[in-house]
């Protein structure tokens, strides 16, 4: 059940992709807090469907965009520095390494469409939230924000899954119901083709 909103969403994306897809073990799953960064990283599925007809992988949660930059007095200097942080490098490298084990070995070149599910951890008490809001419960479960993640998902991505920024036309980001697969941010990257008109023809 989606929780988020629509950004934007080309018409019949889903037809573009395949179905099929990766999940993370179910030992990621549920403890309460939201798993460390390592265990998701290095236990998060992914796997590459079809070739350039789209890409799905099944990432660690990103950072906080409030955490992807990082600022700093050079010793000897007098003005801050800022600078991409290393947990934000951490989180590019990683994405690569699950891409291309998931079989990725170029960027869709062109125009993409992103489909983005994030899935927060379930809690161990989930069931009985569930019960007392059946509802509204997983409005209560821990999450980072949808707006924090896109910033440093697309910039993980860049040269990974497509080329680059400006590629990106369409953006449909939305947050999930917690379930037994735990942690994670599900990923669908559609190439967008341009139609071109055909020339009339002479009568």
């Amino acid at each position: 059940m989606a929780l988020g909103a629509r950004v934007s969403a080309p018409e019949n994306r889903a037809e573009q992709v395949p179905t099929h897809i990766a999940r993370a073990p179910e030992d990621v799953a549920t403890h309460g807090e939201l798993p460390s960064y390592g265990l998701v990283a290095s236990s998060a599925a992914t796997e590459r469907t079809g070739s350039h007809s789209g890409i799905r992988l099944v990432l660690p949660p990103p950072i906080s965009a409030n955490r992807y930059w990082r600022s700093f007095v050079p010793r000897g200097g007098s003005r801050a520095i800022t600078c991409v942080s290393d947990e934000a490098r951490a989180y590019k490298r990683d994405a690569l390494k699950l891409a291309l084990a998931a079989g990725v070995r170029s960027p869709i070149r062109g125009r993409v469409a992103l489909d983005v599910q994030l899935y927060p951890a379930r809690p161990l008490d989930w069931a009985k939230r569930s019960r007392k809001d059946p509802d509204g419960w997983a409005d209560s479960v821990r999450c980072i924000d949808l707006d924090n993640v896109l910033k440093v998902l697309l910039d993980a991505l860049k040269g990974v899954a497509f080329g680059d920024d400006s590629w990106v036309r369409s953006l449909h980001a939305q947050r999930m119901e917690p379930d037994e697969h735990g942690a994670r941010v599900v990923v669908t990257i559609s190439p967008l083709v341009r139609e071109r008109v055909a020339p009339e023809l002479p009568l």
